[in-house]
């Protein structure tokens, strides 16, 4: 595809973001509200009028899933009628850089002109109401459904595996290990690049909390910052007690000139590449490393000709620590540079699958200001999926849509051996991996170990919690629990423990 042609050149004409917080969570805006506005928003600042748009699509939200697919009531609410008019099958972290990668491949292939991409969450104001309807006030609402998610085997939820929160302190406590690095080092990391996000989102109009944390801040359990899932505390996880929508308005440079939009209003889309890990996180290779996010973050270096030295900002997703620690140490983003332009999930705010909309917005307004390049990591499910994207204030000279972004098979080539679940072991085993869960008054509740038995094979164990000294051994940091190794004892028919040493 000749990219010199500007019919066939994908830029950003227009962002809109919105957060809603009426002191009434019940007089929010539904999910449907947020993303009118939030599209409203994106065509005020491109003017252009959204009855043009060709395409339309958008993230699935779940916080008012019963009002079914929003592809018909958006469409109808904004004005528009769009031939391309679609939602994504299920909210996952890089939906929208997906989505972007789409409209930019329909734009080089010249089948659209002018595309829409927006998401909402209206999770405080489900809440809200879900209460309502809990104590008797709302018989006409239908309570809000769990996070769609792709389930684990009972076999992983039997012994707590069962949401994100619980999955990536897999992850960081592996990486821990794996880098060589104390317990209090790996916090203190998190704890910096957690701080720098507060400071981003402090700066930031559109993020939910505005207020700067100090490292110590992150790092003090107490009753503000209860422990959640060792190593992580409230602070270091995302906050989906929000009602947030964003938007962006994309079009062909061609287009945008027609309509006569300045050229530094015009952020120019670069290549993108995405692979997954298995759904399944206990048919995963390793809890220390991610192929598929190295896959697509190195790809996309390579796409675009460019280093991590070409990028003046990146955003690098943060729904847990271990996720942007694991990609900055891939793209070689340092950790004392903020590895965000909107906030983070915990400050930002973490309306589920759109966080990454919101991260857009906030890059096009970034490089309109200042800077030539910037870099979008996104991450989803069970830090299975993976998408990442360049975005420019000037051209990117290696960009050429259509394209196809899947590196699945890259990916798949440098995997290692995925080792064989067994689910009845009992025996001497060495901890693969292993995490703490916390009741909301801050008790340990229960706990898992990955272990490895001596053949290689991978099996779970549950962790006696009332057992001090075996929770001291995993939790305190004077000894590093990954590779030691301990025993897998039968509790009764189908359960099995924990012991070390």
């Amino acid at each position: 595809m000749n990219m010199t042609d500007p019919e066939r050149i994908p830029v950003i004409i227009g962002v809109g973001q919105v957060n809603d917080r009426p002191e009434d969570p019940d007089a929010g805006l539904d999910s449907l509200g947020l993303m009118v506005a939030a599209l409203k928003a994106a065509a005020q600042d491109a003017g252009v009028p959204l009855a043009d748009i060709d395409s339309l699509a958008i993230v699935d939200q779940i916080s008012f899933h019963h009002l079914g697919k929003l592809c018909e009531p958006l469409a109808a609410a904004i004005g528009a009628k769009p031939a391309i008019n679609y939602q994504s099958d299920a909210p996952h972290g890089d939906t929208p850089v997906r989505l972007l990668n789409e409209a930019a491949n329909r734009i080089g292939a010249g089948e659209i002109k002018l595309a829409a991409i927006v998401g909402g969450e209206a999770l405080r104001t489900a809440a809200g109401r879900a209460a309502k309807a809990a104590s008797g006030e709302d018989k006409s609402y239908n309570a809000v459904r769990q996070v769609a998610t792709r389930r684990e085997p009972n076999y992983a939820q039997k012994h707590g595996l069962s949401a994100p929160v619980d999955v990536y302190p897999l992850y960081e406590n592996a990486t821990r290990a794996a880098w060589g690095e104390s317990l209090a080092k790996a916090q203190a990391e998190s704890a910096e690049i957690w701080s720098r996000f507060s400071e981003v989102a402090a700066a930031n109009d559109g993020a939910w909390i505005r207020k700067p944390a100090s490292p110590a801040d992150i790092l003090a359990v107490n009753e503000r910052n209860r422990p959640i899932a060792f190593p992580y505390s409230k602070l270091m996880v995302a906050n989906s007690s929000v009602n947030q929508g964003a938007g962006f308005l994309l079009a062909s440079l061609a287009e945008a000139r027609r309509r006569g939009i300045a050229e530094d209003r015009l952020i120019h889309v670069g290549m993108g590449a995405a692979a997954k890990e298995p759904a399944s996180i206990l048919k995963r290779d390793r809890y220390d490393h991610s192929v598929s996010m190295e896959t697509s973050i190195t790809r996309t270096l390579e796409l675009n000709g460019m280093t991590v030295e070409d990028f003046d900002c990146v955003e690098l997703y943060s729904c847990f620590p271990c996720v942007p620690k694991m990609a900055r140490r891939i793209l070689g983003w340092p950790w004392d540079r903020p590895a965000t332009v909107f906030g983070g999930l915990t400050f930002g705010g973490g309306p589920i699958a759109n966080y990454m909309s919101h991260a857009i917005v906030s890059m096009v307004k970034k490089l309109r200001g200042e800077g030539r390049y910037g870099f979008l990591f996104a991450n989803g499910g069970f830090a299975t999926d993976n998408h990442c994207i360049v975005l420019g204030s000037e051209p990117i000279a290696a960009a050429s849509f259509p394209q196809d972004f899947g590196y699945q098979a890259e990916a798949e080539a440098k995997r290692g051996p995925v080792p064989e679940l067994v689910q009845d072991y009992a025996g001497p085993a060495t901890i693969e991996s292993y995490t703490v869960f916390y009741s909301r008054d801050g008790a340990p509740k229960a706990g898992v170990v990955v272990a490895r038995t001596p053949d290689g094979a991978r099996t779970l164990a549950h962790v006696d919690v009332s057992d001090a000294e075996m929770l001291a051994f995993l939790t305190d940091g004077k000894e590093e629990p990954v590779g030691s190794t301990g025993n897998v004892v039968a509790l009764d028919e189908d359960r099995f423990g924990w012991r070390t040493g």
